[in-house]
């Protein structure tokens, strides 16, 4: 996964000069996000295990681009940080980890409707462990 979040980096710090721009705003900002930036972080996504260490370093990844994007807020006097529940309603709640589980979900149903008709143990046992089921909640 670090992989993954330094080629973000390198994808956010590509297109930098246009994140800063003030002739851009920031609802084309937030969709160039979305369309470069986060598929470059979310590719194979379907497939990584629901860690808290994972879900914490993709969400402090993109908190720090959602804080280049819509900047700090002027509040009694002083300029502060958007808080991350602010993050949030901002972006509508299309997180990246809402993200990666409907990509998941996507690929567990491609998962139930292959062409043999035959159900794939081992991808089914591997999406339950992604999702925090133990070999005891699957009877194994």
């Amino acid at each position: 996964m670090k992989e993954r979040i330094v080629l973000g980096n390198k994808a956010f710090f590509a297109n930098k000069k246009t994140f800063q721009s003030k002739l851009i705003s920031k609802n084309a900002k937030l969709k160039l996000y979305f369309s470069v930036i986060r598929p470059v972080v979310t590719y194979a996504c379907e497939t990584l295990i629901s860690k808290e260490t994972i879900i914490n370093r993709l969400m402090d990844f993109e908190r720090k681009i959602l804080r280049k994007i819509f900047g700090p807020t002027y509040e009694n006097g002083s300029w502060r940080i958007k808080t991350d529940q602010k993050l949030d309603k901002l972006i509508k709640h299309k997180n990246i980890i809402n993200f990666a589980r409907v990509q998941r979900l996507g690929w567990y149903g491609h998962i139930e409707r292959n062409k043999n008709g035959q159900r794939n143990t081992r991808l089914e046992t591997h999406f339950k462990e992604a999702n925090g089921e133990t070999k005891d909640t699957l009877g194994g």
